[in-house]
């Protein structure tokens, strides 16, 4: 006669309950949030967050941006504060590269770039029909693109905020050589300069 092996189901001691119904709540409650925000994003005139980007798209730009509309750009990127955020935010890109490194991108991306790009590139890759665009559209593109400008100090601005920041200069008065301070002047009390034409 063979004996049964099979163990009693355990039930779930009293705190493992209440722990299972915290953590339950916790989910419930952050997918009501999230729903909540986004409902508010969407139907509020105001932007949820403070901006620290512009733009002033000249005629070029303005066809740029309806290329970049017509060509649903903004299912992966996010500009001038529309889009999602799959891919990079484009909002202050024009502070970092200008449009012919942009253009150059757009036409030969890993190449540009120097290394693999997620979607960018030749196919199978998702947005391999960037690099097949007529010339004139990805001059458009790029130029649009160039246009969209950071604040100074923006996260996405190469140039840290004027005046003085506590971690910044805490940062160079111990870690910043003392030659240093009579070699290179700080270029928070500088206006941005245009960069990325020579990247």
């Amino acid at each position: 006669m063979k004996e049964d092996n099979k163990r009693p189901k355990q039930k779930l001691k009293t705190g493992e309950k209440l722990l299972f119904i915290v953590a339950g709540a916790f989910v419930v409650l952050g997918v009501i949030t999230f729903g909540i925000m986004q409902y508010v994003m969407a139907t509020s005139d105001k932007p949820l967050f403070e901006q620290h980007t512009h733009f002033d798209l000249s005629k070029l730009g303005e066809k740029g941006s309806q290329i970049y509309r017509h060509q649903a750009c903004s299912e992966c990127h996010r500009a001038m504060s529309e889009g999602t955020n799959m891919g990079n935010s484009l909002d202050g890109i024009g502070s970092r590269y200008g449009a012919a490194w942009i253009e150059k991108f757009l036409t030969h991306p890993e190449e540009t770039y120097n290394h693999r790009t997620m979607d960018h590139g030749k196919k199978p890759k998702q947005a391999y029909y960037v690099a097949e665009l007529p010339k004139e559209d990805i001059h458009a593109l790029a130029v649009f693109l160039s246009e969209l400008k950071s604040d100074q100090g923006s996260s996405s601005s190469p140039v840290p905020p004027k005046g003085e920041s506590p971690f910044i200069d805490q940062m160079v008065k111990t870690w910043a050589p003392d030659e240093w301070k009579h070699k290179y002047t700080d270029i928070r009390d500088k206006l941005p300069q245009k960069t990325g034409e020579a990247e």
